[in-house]
Protein backbone atom coordinates (compact mmCIF):
# COMPACT_ATOMS: atom_id res chain seq x y z
CA UNK A 1 0.00 0.00 0.00
CA UNK A 2 1.44 3.55 -0.68
CA UNK A 3 0.85 5.65 1.77
CA UNK A 4 2.18 8.89 0.60
CA UNK A 5 -0.83 11.43 0.91
CA UNK A 6 -3.44 9.23 2.49
CA UNK A 7 -5.04 10.01 5.81
CA UNK A 8 -3.88 7.40 8.56
CA UNK A 9 -5.57 8.11 12.08
CA UNK A 10 -3.05 6.62 15.15
CA UNK A 11 -5.14 4.88 17.79
CA UNK A 12 -3.39 5.37 20.75
CA UNK A 13 -0.72 8.25 21.55
CA UNK A 14 1.85 5.54 23.53
CA UNK A 15 5.94 4.90 22.08
CA UNK A 16 4.41 2.53 19.63
CA UNK A 17 1.54 5.07 18.62
CA UNK A 18 4.42 8.32 18.41
CA UNK A 19 6.31 5.55 16.22
CA UNK A 20 3.64 4.77 14.10
CA UNK A 21 3.21 8.62 13.60
CA UNK A 22 6.80 9.95 12.63
CA UNK A 23 7.16 6.89 10.44
CA UNK A 24 3.83 7.06 8.38
CA UNK A 25 4.89 11.50 7.87
CA UNK A 26 8.32 9.94 6.98
CA UNK A 27 6.72 7.87 4.02
CA UNK A 28 4.41 10.82 3.16
CA UNK A 29 0.91 10.27 4.70
CA UNK A 30 -0.79 12.61 6.57
CA UNK A 31 -1.19 11.05 10.24
CA UNK A 32 -3.41 11.84 13.23
CA UNK A 33 -2.56 10.97 16.12
CA UNK A 34 -5.49 9.87 18.48
CA UNK A 35 -5.86 9.39 22.14
CA UNK A 36 -8.94 8.91 24.51
CA UNK A 37 -8.19 11.00 27.09
CA UNK A 38 -9.80 13.89 27.31
CA UNK A 39 -7.40 15.61 29.49
CA UNK A 40 -4.94 15.92 26.80
CA UNK A 41 -4.90 18.16 24.22
CA UNK A 42 -4.48 17.91 20.63
CA UNK A 43 -1.21 20.11 20.79
CA UNK A 44 -0.12 17.88 23.47
CA UNK A 45 0.01 14.40 21.12
CA UNK A 46 1.57 16.31 17.82
CA UNK A 47 4.57 17.91 20.44
CA UNK A 48 5.84 14.36 20.55
CA UNK A 49 6.12 13.81 17.30
CA UNK A 50 9.35 14.68 15.23
CA UNK A 51 7.73 16.88 12.52
CA UNK A 52 4.47 18.20 14.68
CA UNK A 53 3.62 20.26 11.91
CA UNK A 54 2.93 17.69 9.61
CA UNK A 55 0.55 15.57 11.81
CA UNK A 56 -2.76 16.54 13.81
CA UNK A 57 -3.58 15.66 17.21
CA UNK A 58 -7.09 14.62 18.43
CA UNK A 59 -8.54 13.52 21.84
CA UNK A 60 -11.75 12.06 22.93
CA UNK A 61 -14.09 10.13 20.35
CA UNK A 62 -13.64 10.47 16.30
CA UNK A 63 -15.80 12.56 14.62
CA UNK A 64 -17.92 10.77 11.69
CA UNK A 65 -16.49 13.47 9.53
CA UNK A 66 -12.95 12.10 10.54
CA UNK A 67 -13.67 8.99 10.31
CA UNK A 68 -15.23 9.15 6.46
CA UNK A 69 -11.30 10.94 5.31
CA UNK A 70 -9.30 8.34 6.73
CA UNK A 71 -7.62 5.91 4.10
CA UNK A 72 -6.11 3.61 7.29
CA UNK A 73 -5.91 2.70 10.92
CA UNK A 74 -3.14 1.82 12.77
CA UNK A 75 -3.98 0.51 16.36
CA UNK A 76 -1.14 0.37 19.09
CA UNK A 77 -1.03 -2.67 20.55
CA UNK A 78 -2.75 -1.65 24.22
CA UNK A 79 -6.21 -1.32 22.52
CA UNK A 80 -7.93 -4.12 22.10
CA UNK A 81 -9.37 -4.95 18.60
CA UNK A 82 -13.36 -5.23 19.27
CA UNK A 83 -13.57 -1.18 21.02
CA UNK A 84 -16.64 -0.23 19.94
CA UNK A 85 -15.01 2.81 18.18
CA UNK A 86 -12.75 0.07 16.34
CA UNK A 87 -15.59 -2.01 15.35
CA UNK A 88 -16.90 1.00 13.78
CA UNK A 89 -14.71 1.99 12.02
CA UNK A 90 -13.21 -1.81 10.44
CA UNK A 91 -17.32 -2.02 10.09
CA UNK A 92 -16.92 1.66 7.71
CA UNK A 93 -14.54 -0.42 5.39
CA UNK A 94 -11.17 1.04 7.02
CA UNK A 95 -8.13 -1.01 6.60
CA UNK A 96 -6.94 -1.43 10.11
CA UNK A 97 -3.10 -2.81 10.63
CA UNK A 98 -0.89 -2.53 13.74
CA UNK A 99 2.70 -0.88 14.38
CA UNK A 100 4.38 -4.35 13.14
CA UNK A 101 2.25 -4.55 10.13
CA UNK A 102 3.03 -0.81 9.25
CA UNK A 103 6.46 -1.02 10.35
CA UNK A 104 6.92 -4.83 7.84
CA UNK A 105 5.43 -2.27 4.69
CA UNK A 106 8.30 0.28 5.32
CA UNK A 107 11.36 -2.55 5.67
CA UNK A 108 13.92 -4.07 3.06
CA UNK A 109 15.77 -7.06 3.78
CA UNK A 110 14.73 -10.05 5.93
CA UNK A 111 13.05 -10.63 8.81
CA UNK A 112 13.16 -13.23 11.84
CA UNK A 113 10.07 -13.22 14.21
CA UNK A 114 10.14 -14.60 17.55
CA UNK A 115 6.58 -15.38 19.64
CA UNK A 116 5.46 -17.29 22.32
CA UNK A 117 3.58 -16.99 26.05
CA UNK A 118 7.31 -17.42 27.48
CA UNK A 119 10.55 -16.60 26.97
CA UNK A 120 10.26 -14.48 23.72
CA UNK A 121 12.57 -10.98 25.35
CA UNK A 122 15.75 -14.04 26.28
CA UNK A 123 15.36 -15.61 22.58
CA UNK A 124 14.77 -12.67 20.75
CA UNK A 125 17.81 -11.08 22.88
CA UNK A 126 20.22 -14.32 22.33
CA UNK A 127 18.77 -14.67 18.72
CA UNK A 128 19.73 -10.84 18.11
CA UNK A 129 23.44 -11.49 19.47
CA UNK A 130 23.64 -14.08 17.33
CA UNK A 131 23.06 -11.95 14.20
CA UNK A 132 24.61 -8.98 15.35
CA UNK A 133 28.07 -10.96 15.27
CA UNK A 134 27.39 -12.37 12.13
CA UNK A 135 25.41 -10.07 9.84
CA UNK A 136 26.56 -6.12 9.26
CA UNK A 137 23.14 -4.76 10.03
CA UNK A 138 20.83 -5.92 12.29
CA UNK A 139 18.01 -4.19 14.19
CA UNK A 140 16.40 -5.81 17.12
CA UNK A 141 12.93 -4.52 17.66
CA UNK A 142 9.02 -4.94 18.37
CA UNK A 143 7.90 -6.19 22.01
CA UNK A 144 11.17 -6.22 23.56
CA UNK A 145 10.98 -2.46 23.81
CA UNK A 146 12.36 -0.85 20.66
CA UNK A 147 9.44 0.13 18.14
CA UNK A 148 10.12 -1.54 15.21
CA UNK A 149 8.54 1.88 13.28
CA UNK A 150 11.75 3.18 14.46
CA UNK A 151 13.68 0.90 12.59
CA UNK A 152 11.81 0.57 9.65
CA UNK A 153 13.58 3.03 7.33
CA UNK A 154 17.10 3.02 8.15
CA UNK A 155 16.93 -0.92 6.60
CA UNK A 156 18.65 -2.25 3.46
CA UNK A 157 18.54 -4.79 1.75
CA UNK A 158 21.13 -6.11 3.62
CA UNK A 159 19.64 -6.00 6.72
CA UNK A 160 18.30 -8.39 9.25
CA UNK A 161 15.11 -7.44 11.32
CA UNK A 162 14.88 -9.61 14.88
CA UNK A 163 11.69 -9.14 16.12
CA UNK A 164 9.74 -10.30 19.50
CA UNK A 165 5.87 -10.24 18.25
CA UNK A 166 3.45 -10.29 20.94
CA UNK A 167 -0.16 -12.03 20.65
CA UNK A 168 -1.21 -8.09 20.86
CA UNK A 169 0.74 -7.51 17.56
CA UNK A 170 -0.21 -10.53 15.87
CA UNK A 171 -3.76 -9.77 16.09
CA UNK A 172 -3.36 -6.74 13.11
CA UNK A 173 -0.82 -7.96 10.87
CA UNK A 174 -1.46 -8.63 7.12
CA UNK A 175 1.07 -9.33 4.84
CA UNK A 176 3.78 -9.47 7.68
CA UNK A 177 6.24 -11.98 6.33
CA UNK A 178 9.27 -13.77 8.29
CA UNK A 179 11.52 -15.84 6.72
CA UNK A 180 12.11 -17.41 9.97
CA UNK A 181 9.53 -17.61 13.17
CA UNK A 182 9.31 -19.23 16.26
CA UNK A 183 6.41 -20.19 18.56
CA UNK A 184 8.23 -21.10 21.92
CA UNK A 185 5.14 -22.02 23.67
CA UNK A 186 1.68 -20.98 24.50
CA UNK A 187 0.20 -21.65 27.91
CA UNK A 188 -2.80 -19.38 29.16
CA UNK A 189 -2.15 -15.43 28.94
CA UNK A 190 -4.09 -12.34 28.34
CA UNK A 191 -7.57 -13.66 28.52
CA UNK A 192 -8.84 -11.05 29.65
CA UNK A 193 -7.59 -9.30 26.35
CA UNK A 194 -8.65 -12.72 23.69
CA UNK A 195 -11.16 -13.89 25.78
CA UNK A 196 -10.53 -17.46 24.68
CA UNK A 197 -7.71 -19.82 25.09
CA UNK A 198 -9.09 -20.86 21.19
CA UNK A 199 -8.80 -16.97 19.92
CA UNK A 200 -4.94 -16.61 21.79
CA UNK A 201 -3.55 -19.58 20.34
CA UNK A 202 -4.58 -18.72 16.54
CA UNK A 203 -3.36 -15.50 16.96
CA UNK A 204 -0.04 -16.93 17.93
CA UNK A 205 -0.48 -18.86 15.14
CA UNK A 206 -0.33 -16.12 12.76
CA UNK A 207 3.23 -15.48 12.95
CA UNK A 208 3.60 -17.71 10.02
CA UNK A 209 0.45 -17.15 7.68
CA UNK A 210 2.59 -15.32 4.78
CA UNK A 211 5.30 -18.17 5.36
CA UNK A 212 5.79 -20.53 2.39
CA UNK A 213 8.14 -23.62 2.46
CA UNK A 214 10.88 -22.10 1.60
CA UNK A 215 11.03 -20.33 5.15
CA UNK A 216 10.74 -21.59 8.57
CA UNK A 217 9.20 -21.78 11.39
CA UNK A 218 10.24 -23.67 14.60
CA UNK A 219 8.39 -24.94 17.20
CA UNK A 220 7.85 -26.36 20.88
CA UNK A 221 7.82 -30.23 20.69
CA UNK A 222 6.58 -30.64 23.58
CA UNK A 223 3.83 -28.16 23.23
CA UNK A 224 0.76 -30.50 22.27
CA UNK A 225 -0.94 -27.29 20.60
CA UNK A 226 2.12 -26.64 18.74
CA UNK A 227 2.85 -30.31 17.48
CA UNK A 228 -1.12 -29.96 16.13
CA UNK A 229 -0.30 -26.55 14.36
CA UNK A 230 3.12 -28.38 12.64
CA UNK A 231 0.37 -30.10 10.44
CA UNK A 232 -1.69 -26.92 9.36
CA UNK A 233 1.47 -24.58 9.60
CA UNK A 234 2.48 -23.23 5.68
CA UNK A 235 6.32 -23.06 6.34
CA UNK A 236 9.07 -25.92 7.06
CA UNK A 237 8.49 -27.10 10.47
CA UNK A 238 11.41 -27.45 12.66
CA UNK A 239 10.93 -28.89 16.02
CA UNK A 240 13.17 -28.85 19.31
CA UNK A 241 13.14 -30.54 21.95
CA UNK A 242 13.98 -30.58 25.80
CA UNK A 243 12.65 -34.03 26.31
CA UNK A 244 13.05 -36.17 23.69
CA UNK A 245 15.69 -36.98 20.49
CA UNK A 246 14.12 -36.15 17.33
CA UNK A 247 14.91 -37.84 14.29
CA UNK A 248 14.87 -33.78 12.54
CA UNK A 249 15.38 -30.86 14.47
CA UNK A 250 17.24 -29.73 17.61
CA UNK A 251 17.30 -31.54 21.19
CA UNK A 252 18.73 -32.03 24.47
CA UNK A 253 21.04 -35.18 24.66
CA UNK A 254 21.66 -35.48 28.53
CA UNK A 255 23.31 -31.63 28.87
CA UNK A 256 24.20 -31.12 25.23
CA UNK A 257 22.51 -29.41 22.39
CA UNK A 258 22.15 -31.79 19.15
CA UNK A 259 20.76 -30.16 15.75
CA UNK A 260 19.61 -32.54 12.61
CA UNK A 261 19.02 -31.80 9.69
CA UNK A 262 18.47 -33.70 6.53
CA UNK A 263 21.26 -36.18 8.07
CA UNK A 264 23.74 -34.11 9.33
CA UNK A 265 24.26 -34.09 13.32
CA UNK A 266 25.52 -31.12 14.71
CA UNK A 267 26.48 -31.48 18.56
CA UNK A 268 26.19 -27.65 19.34
CA UNK A 269 27.00 -26.95 23.11
CA UNK A 270 27.47 -28.14 26.63
CA UNK A 271 24.75 -26.64 28.80
CA UNK A 272 27.10 -26.33 31.75
CA UNK A 273 28.68 -23.94 29.64
CA UNK A 274 25.83 -21.31 29.26
CA UNK A 275 25.40 -18.29 31.56
CA UNK A 276 21.63 -19.07 31.69
CA UNK A 277 19.95 -21.72 34.02
CA UNK A 278 16.70 -23.96 33.58
CA UNK A 279 15.22 -26.25 31.35
CA UNK A 280 13.51 -23.44 29.78
CA UNK A 281 16.49 -21.19 29.19
CA UNK A 282 18.09 -24.10 27.05
CA UNK A 283 14.89 -24.42 25.35
CA UNK A 284 15.37 -20.54 24.67
CA UNK A 285 18.57 -21.45 23.46
CA UNK A 286 17.49 -23.93 21.10
CA UNK A 287 14.49 -21.99 19.36
CA UNK A 288 17.30 -19.49 18.68
CA UNK A 289 20.31 -21.32 17.48
CA UNK A 290 17.43 -23.00 14.95
CA UNK A 291 16.66 -19.54 13.38
CA UNK A 292 20.14 -18.48 13.49
CA UNK A 293 20.99 -21.78 11.53
CA UNK A 294 18.59 -21.48 9.02
CA UNK A 295 19.46 -17.60 8.60
CA UNK A 296 23.14 -18.83 7.25
CA UNK A 297 24.85 -18.10 10.40
CA UNK A 298 27.93 -20.85 10.16
CA UNK A 299 27.84 -23.19 13.46
CA UNK A 300 31.04 -22.14 15.18
CA UNK A 301 29.75 -18.00 15.20
CA UNK A 302 26.14 -19.17 16.73
CA UNK A 303 28.42 -21.56 19.21
CA UNK A 304 30.94 -18.32 20.05
CA UNK A 305 27.55 -15.93 20.24
CA UNK A 306 25.33 -18.04 22.74
CA UNK A 307 28.71 -19.06 25.13
CA UNK A 308 29.13 -15.53 25.98
CA UNK A 309 25.40 -14.31 26.24
CA UNK A 310 24.39 -13.38 29.36
CA UNK A 311 20.71 -13.29 30.67
CA UNK A 312 18.37 -10.71 30.10
CA UNK A 313 17.52 -8.37 32.92
CA UNK A 314 14.21 -9.09 35.31
CA UNK A 315 14.70 -13.18 33.91
CA UNK A 316 15.43 -15.55 36.34
CA UNK A 317 18.68 -12.64 37.33
CA UNK A 318 20.45 -12.99 39.09
CA UNK A 319 21.41 -10.05 41.65
CA UNK A 320 23.68 -10.73 44.51
CA UNK A 321 24.44 -12.98 47.51
CA UNK A 322 24.13 -11.67 51.29
CA UNK A 323 25.21 -13.09 54.23
CA UNK A 324 25.12 -16.47 52.44
CA UNK A 325 21.18 -16.00 50.57
CA UNK A 326 21.37 -16.16 46.92
CA UNK A 327 18.56 -13.35 45.52
CA UNK A 328 17.09 -13.52 42.22
CA UNK A 329 14.95 -11.26 40.16
CA UNK A 330 11.96 -12.51 37.70
CA UNK A 331 10.29 -9.88 37.73
CA UNK A 332 9.17 -10.77 33.92
CA UNK A 333 7.67 -14.21 35.38
CA UNK A 334 4.00 -12.20 35.37
CA UNK A 335 1.88 -15.59 34.46
CA UNK A 336 2.04 -18.72 36.53
CA UNK A 337 3.88 -20.73 33.63
CA UNK A 338 6.59 -18.09 33.25
CA UNK A 339 6.49 -18.50 37.36
CA UNK A 340 7.00 -22.01 37.09
CA UNK A 341 10.09 -21.74 34.93
CA UNK A 342 11.09 -19.35 37.95
CA UNK A 343 10.76 -21.69 40.78
CA UNK A 344 11.88 -25.10 38.50
CA UNK A 345 15.31 -23.04 38.31
CA UNK A 346 16.15 -22.72 42.13
CA UNK A 347 18.32 -25.59 43.50
CA UNK A 348 17.93 -23.79 47.55
CA UNK A 349 15.10 -23.42 49.62
CA UNK A 350 13.47 -20.33 48.89
CA UNK A 351 11.49 -17.89 49.88
CA UNK A 352 9.12 -16.92 46.91
CA UNK A 353 7.75 -13.11 46.11
CA UNK A 354 4.52 -13.36 44.39
CA UNK A 355 1.62 -12.14 43.48
CA UNK A 356 0.18 -8.03 41.68
CA UNK A 357 -2.14 -7.07 39.45
CA UNK A 358 -4.91 -9.75 38.59
CA UNK A 359 -5.32 -10.87 34.78
CA UNK A 360 -8.04 -14.08 35.42
CA UNK A 361 -5.03 -16.31 35.54
CA UNK A 362 -5.22 -20.31 37.68
CA UNK A 363 -2.49 -20.81 40.07
CA UNK A 364 -2.88 -24.26 40.89
CA UNK A 365 -0.51 -25.94 38.32
CA UNK A 366 2.07 -23.06 39.67
CA UNK A 367 1.11 -23.62 43.06
CA UNK A 368 2.00 -27.48 42.37
CA UNK A 369 5.39 -27.17 40.92
CA UNK A 370 7.04 -25.49 43.97
CA UNK A 371 7.91 -29.57 44.64
CA UNK A 372 8.64 -28.45 48.65
CA UNK A 373 11.60 -25.89 47.29
CA UNK A 374 9.17 -22.96 48.78
CA UNK A 375 9.99 -22.03 52.71
CA UNK A 376 7.47 -19.24 52.14
CA UNK A 377 5.22 -18.25 49.73
CA UNK A 378 5.26 -14.10 50.01
CA UNK A 379 2.01 -12.75 48.91
CA UNK A 380 1.55 -8.93 48.05
CA UNK A 381 -0.64 -6.88 46.13
CA UNK A 382 -4.29 -7.17 44.27
CA UNK A 383 -3.63 -11.35 43.83
CA UNK A 384 -2.81 -12.32 47.32
CA UNK A 385 -6.38 -13.92 48.94
CA UNK A 386 -6.14 -15.68 45.07
CA UNK A 387 -3.09 -16.92 45.68
CA UNK A 388 -3.68 -17.67 49.28
CA UNK A 389 -6.77 -20.15 48.45
CA UNK A 390 -5.52 -21.41 45.73
CA UNK A 391 -1.97 -22.46 47.68
CA UNK A 392 -3.98 -23.87 50.70
CA UNK A 393 -6.43 -25.73 48.28
CA UNK A 394 -3.01 -27.54 47.21
CA UNK A 395 -2.39 -28.68 50.36
CA UNK A 396 0.37 -25.44 51.06
CA UNK A 397 1.20 -25.21 54.33
CA UNK A 398 -1.00 -22.38 56.04
CA UNK A 399 1.92 -21.07 58.53
CA UNK A 400 4.27 -20.89 55.46
CA UNK A 401 1.95 -18.42 53.89
CA UNK A 402 2.35 -15.16 54.74
CA UNK A 403 0.49 -11.26 53.14
CA UNK A 404 1.59 -8.21 52.88
CA UNK A 405 -0.26 -4.99 51.20
CA UNK A 406 3.51 -3.99 49.66
CA UNK A 407 6.43 -5.05 48.18
CA UNK A 408 8.69 -3.60 49.86
CA UNK A 409 6.97 -4.97 52.82
CA UNK A 410 7.52 -8.26 51.09
CA UNK A 411 11.21 -7.79 51.15
CA UNK A 412 11.66 -6.85 54.95
CA UNK A 413 10.12 -9.98 55.82
CA UNK A 414 12.45 -12.37 53.20
CA UNK A 415 15.54 -9.87 54.72
CA UNK A 416 14.54 -10.69 58.09
CA UNK A 417 13.93 -14.35 57.59
CA UNK A 418 16.10 -15.86 54.95
CA UNK A 419 18.79 -18.36 56.65
CA UNK A 420 22.23 -19.04 55.02
CA UNK A 421 21.76 -21.58 52.18
CA UNK A 422 18.29 -20.21 51.08
CA UNK A 423 17.46 -17.92 48.02
CA UNK A 424 14.90 -15.10 47.77
CA UNK A 425 13.16 -15.07 44.64
CA UNK A 426 10.59 -12.35 43.05
CA UNK A 427 8.67 -14.15 40.46
CA UNK A 428 5.17 -12.79 40.46
CA UNK A 429 3.13 -14.46 38.23
CA UNK A 430 1.11 -11.50 38.08
CA UNK A 431 1.58 -8.27 36.10
CA UNK A 432 2.78 -5.48 37.75
CA UNK A 433 0.30 -3.19 37.46
CA UNK A 434 -1.38 -1.13 39.90
CA UNK A 435 1.70 -0.69 42.62
CA UNK A 436 4.12 -0.63 39.34
CA UNK A 437 3.88 0.93 36.02
CA UNK A 438 5.59 -1.78 34.47
CA UNK A 439 7.41 -5.04 35.36
CA UNK A 440 11.16 -3.46 34.90
CA UNK A 441 10.42 -0.88 37.45
CA UNK A 442 9.31 -3.55 40.13
CA UNK A 443 12.18 -5.39 39.06
CA UNK A 444 15.03 -2.39 39.10
CA UNK A 445 13.54 -1.65 43.08
CA UNK A 446 13.93 -5.58 44.15
CA UNK A 447 17.28 -5.09 42.70
CA UNK A 448 18.21 -1.60 44.53
CA UNK A 449 16.79 -3.06 47.73
CA UNK A 450 19.31 -6.33 47.80
CA UNK A 451 22.01 -3.97 46.86
CA UNK A 452 21.20 -1.04 49.31
CA UNK A 453 18.94 -2.92 52.51
CA UNK A 454 20.66 -6.25 52.67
Amino acid sequence: MDLKGKTVLVYGAGKSGIGAADLLTSLGAHPILFDENEDKTPESLTALLACPDKAEGLVGSIPPEVASSLDLVVLSPGVPTDKPAVNALRDAGIRIWGEVELAWQATHGRVLAVTGTNGKTTTTSLLGEIMEDACPEVYVVGNIGNAYTGAALKTTEKSTVVAEISSFQLETIEDFHPVASAILNITPDHLNRHHTMEEYIRVKECISMNQTKADVCVLNYEDAELRAFAGRCSARVFFFSSARELPEGIFLDGRTIVLRDGGNEIRVLDTEDLHLIGTHNFENVMAAVAMAYFAGVPMDSIRTSTLAFRPVAHRIEYVDTKNGVVWYNDSKGTNPDAAIKGIQAMKWPTLLIAGGYDKGSDYTEWIQSFDGKVRYLILEGATRYNIQKAALACGFPAEQIVMFETMREAMDFCRDNARPGDAVLLSPACASWGEFPNYEVRGDQFKEYVRKEI
